[in-house]
């Protein structure tokens, strides 16, 4: 006799939850944005302006780890990623202040293999000077979580084997021997990702990874970002974060 639809249904395993995508912001240096060929800075003025316009939403911008953490209890909907790529020295001078006077968290992203040296993979620069062992340091201790940005921003999809698992698991291990603490996340160079570098951040035991539009990858290790740059005005945010929940693909898991 075939089986009823209600014992398929009782063996059959649920299907896996796949949420809305969460917001995650992707900002890199804050300062001087005068000379500026990669758009990658904002002035702390705006910074300051951008992060009162979230909370007079509000919301609140958080690490990536605690806003997982807080969509895997069924809350956090007023939890907004923030996430700082490459580990600027002006984290620590100009973003750390702006973020505690609004009460917001964060997540930073840095190059243990560059500790003290600039972006020399910008061939237009200008060069920025990127955080110290110290530098590092003294950002964990006022409580942004560190992740690992690669050892040295290398394309991770035109990397050979050896150089894969270096930018990826050494990175991690060299972070938390600097830090003292756990490094649950990593961030893509440039955004480039593929299904072996995908693979190899899951294997090196991050708990999440961030990229910037990933596509079919998109997942818990390759989690979609949006762009905030000096033009990010209040209006240009509202639509960006509308545009973000409309234009990304759910996220199987979380």
């Amino acid at each position: 006799m075939a089986a009823s639809v209600d014992s398929l249904d009782a063996v059959r395993p649920p299907a896996p939850h796949r949420g809305p995508v969460p917001w995650v912001a992707m900002y890199h240096s804050v300062g001087d944005c005068s000379d500026d060929p990669y758009r990658i800075t904002v002035t702390p003025e705006r910074l300051d302006r951008q992060l009162a316009w979230l909370r007079r939403r509000g919301l609140r911008g958080v690490s990536v780890t605690e806003l997982l953490t807080a969509r895997a209890r069924g809350e956090g909907g007023n939890l907004v990623g923030l996430t700082f790529d490459d580990g600027y020295a002006d984290f620590v001078t100009d973003a750390l202040p702006l973020l505690r006077r609004w009460d917001c968290g964060a997540t930073l992203f840095v190059l243990p293999g560059r500790l003290g040296g600039d972006n020399a993979w910008d061939p237009l620069g200008p060069r920025k000077p990127l955080l110290t062992a110290d530098g590092i340091r003294h950002a964990a201790a006022a409580g942004v979580e560190i992740g690992s940005h690669g050892l040295t921003h290398v394309d991770l999809t035109k990397a050979d084997d050896a150089t894969l698992k270096a930018e990826v698991a050494e990175s991690r291990a060299q972070l938390r021997e600097l830090t003292g603490a756990p490094v649950d996340g990593f961030c893509y160079p440039y955004g480039t990702i593929d299904a072996r570098a995908v693979e190899a951040v899951r294997e090196a035991g991050y708990t999440y990874a961030c990229a910037i539009d990933p596509g079919p990858l998109t997942g818990p290790h390759a989690l979609p970002r949006v762009y905030v740059g000096q033009e990010d005005t209040a209006w240009r945010l509202h639509l960006k974060h509308l545009l973000h929940r409309l234009r990304r693909r759910p996220v199987e898991g979380l």
